[in-house]
């Protein structure tokens, strides 16, 4: 006969599991404003997107440090899970699509102006991905710390930079002016950057870790347009075409985003090969 398991129950004094997800304070996060059922929803929804948000900022920091070290293999493992991770946020805008507009109007004046137009940690991985926009620090003059972090990461190379500046070690003729640049302007497209991609692909063996860099990167962008994606059809399937919260045009702001592209030439390379 096997013996019965022996469940640990004496905690006192040692971590256990609430302790260490500090439990106490993650759960008591939750703060509806207007006492209507629908309001915890959103709340949760939004708060798990900044949880995993928090990571994909953790992973693309270490994914692009290993790029520019010219370490290609272990960004894989990095992206792949930002990859996963975005799937996840993908998924939450379904769930958030139970909220009927009726739901929704019932406590949006609690709202105020607050609008996932100013979560920060968005803004710090469309600079990572490349997307440059030093307009939107003014909405956080208010939050010094918050402000400078951004201004840190609006002024750092993108993960695409990175990227681009590892073709340049292989010995790909870079033109000079994509290698140093203003790293707070967006990346513009060029012929010497699409040649060296076309000349990865068309000698995968050659330059396999290329190759696979550009890939993870290409499901990268491809997730995100998904997300954007969603996100435009929920936000219009509960408020039509409202203005954001925060003033933004709501889905005409957000169908203007699904032109942006963060990695150009990994896209543009697919007609020429």
């Amino acid at each position: 006969m096997s013996s019965p398991e022996t469940i640990h129950t004496d905690f006192h004094g040692e971590m256990n599991y609430a302790t260490y997800l500090h439990l106490d304070t993650l759960l008591s996060s939750q703060a509806p404003l207007s006492g209507q059922h629908d309001e915890m929803l959103f709340i949760v929804v939004h708060q798990t997107t900044e949880l995993w948000m928090k990571l994909i900022w953790h992973e693309l920091q270490a994914a692009t440090h290993s790029i520019q070290s010219q370490d290609l293999e272990p960004a894989f493992k990095m992206l792949a899970r930002v990859s996963r991770i975005q799937s996840q946020l993908i998924q939450s805008w379904d769930v958030l699509s139970t909220l009927t507009p009726a739901d929704y109007m019932a406590f949006r004046a609690v709202l105020g102006h607050a609008s996932g137009f100013q979560s920060y940690q968005n803004r710090l991985i469309e600079f990572a991905y490349g997307y440059k926009d030093s307009k939107v620090l003014a909405v956080f003059a208010h939050e010094p710390a918050l402000h400078q972090q951004l201004t840190e990461a609006l002024n750092t190379p993108s993960i695409y930079d990175a990227a681009i500046g590892a073709l340049a070690g292989r010995g790909f003729a870079i033109a000079p002016g994509c290698l140093e640049r203003d790293w707070t302007l967006n990346y513009a497209p060029h012929p010497s950057v699409e040649q060296a991609w076309l000349e990865v692909y068309r000698n995968v063996d050659r330059y396999w870790d290329l190759y696979e860099l550009a890939e993870k990167l290409v499901d990268i962008e491809d997730h995100h347009q998904q997300w954007r994606f969603h996100h435009v059809e929920t936000v219009e399937r509960i408020i039509g075409r409202k203005s954001g919260t925060g003033g933004s045009s709501g889905v005409n702001y957000l169908q203007n985003r699904l032109a942006v592209r963060f990695f150009p030439e990994l896209w543009s390379l697919r007609t020429h090969l």
